[in-house]
């Protein structure tokens, strides 16, 4: 179960950024919309058939909305940016966000763990970032805003996370997902309303797509991810975050025709060979590895 459970993930992982690629076919926000909106019908009804509750007391209420506001933001920016850089890219420069979690780590819970290797890690990310920008100033401006948008959806996304952990209301992960929704949905609606985007063609493809990323990605692909955080450890966990963007650019080298260039393979190599130096090494003590991956990805599994 756990072995099936591992490989699900990293399966649901490796193929939401081409999924959302495919998804905006409909239009950008609606995709979206269409999505968070499915995927918190779901969690309502798993909430109602487990007898599960929200907790509304005002620390539970404040995790809530900063969970829902890195939904939304993160969120919107990696839809926005999906318009223009190939769905690989998004896996890619996502893996960052342990990275910037340590940061923000630092500046918000004023806490340092950066020992010589995590700073290495996080320089060679950088190098790699770099990278990755220079070949997307070759494709055009509207790349070069698409790797902007997805840098500061990781960001977002990881101010999020060190925010909860800033606030630790006891609640679960699902807790936080699902009231989280709660604020993000509303916020996405009205978004499309002030927006005026029209909604484009209904493909086979798209509708599909928008299925799977709410009710699969969203509320199943979130239920996994804690439920193998919780059999394994932090570093086997840990790992699919390695796996999951080579993935994610061979399928979208394969099923959607992204290119994957020798300047690609070279900066994707050299975040992932980062996070793998920020993560990895042995710490004298693992609890510390294991909190620092939780906080990792607590608030980002609805993505």
């Amino acid at each position: 179960m756990v072995k099936t459970t591992y490989l699900s993930v990293i399966l649901i992982w490796s193929t939401t950024p081409l999924a959302i690629q495919w998804s905006i076919q409909s239009g950008m926000l609606f995709g979206l919309m269409s999505r968070m909106s499915l995927g918190l019908i779901v969690l309502a009804i798993l909430f109602a058939v487990s007898r599960q509750k929200l907790i509304f007391n005002m620390q539970a209420c404040v995790a809530y909305l900063a969970a829902g506001l890195g939904i939304y933001f993160a969120m919107s920016l990696v839809y926005w940016s999906a318009q223009y850089i190939p769905s690989g890219w998004i896996s890619v420069i996502f893996g960052l966000s342990p990275i910037f979690t340590g940061l923000a780590s630092v500046i918000l819970l004023d806490e340092n763990h950066f020992t010589k290797h995590k700073t290495l890690g996080m320089v060679l990310g950088i190098i790699g970032l770099i990278v990755i920008f220079h070949t997307s100033a070759a494709m055009g401006i509207h790349s070069i805003f698409g790797v902007l948008a997805m840098l500061m959806s990781t960001v977002a996304h990881a101010t999020s996370a060190v925010m909860l952990k800033k606030i630790n209301a006891p609640i679960t992960g699902t807790q936080s997902t699902f009231g989280g929704l709660l604020v993000a949905v509303p916020l996405i609606m009205v978004t499309f309303l002030l927006s005026g985007e029209s909604v484009g063609n209904f493909t086979v493809q798209s509708v599909l797509s928008i299925l799977y990323l709410g009710a699969i990605a969203t509320a199943a692909g979130f239920s996994m991810y804690y439920y193998i955080l919780n059999k394994l450890n932090a570093v086997k966990v840990s790992l699919i975050a390695l796996i999951t963007p080579v993935c994610a650019l061979l399928l979208g080298s394969y099923l959607n025709n992204e290119p994957l260039s020798v300047s690609i393979i070279v900066g994707g190599s050299l975040i992932l060979f980062g996070l793998a130096l920020f993560e990895l090494p042995a710490n004298k003590s693992s609890s510390n590895l294991s909190a620092s991956n939780e906080l990792n990805c607590k608030s980002c599994k609805a993505s």
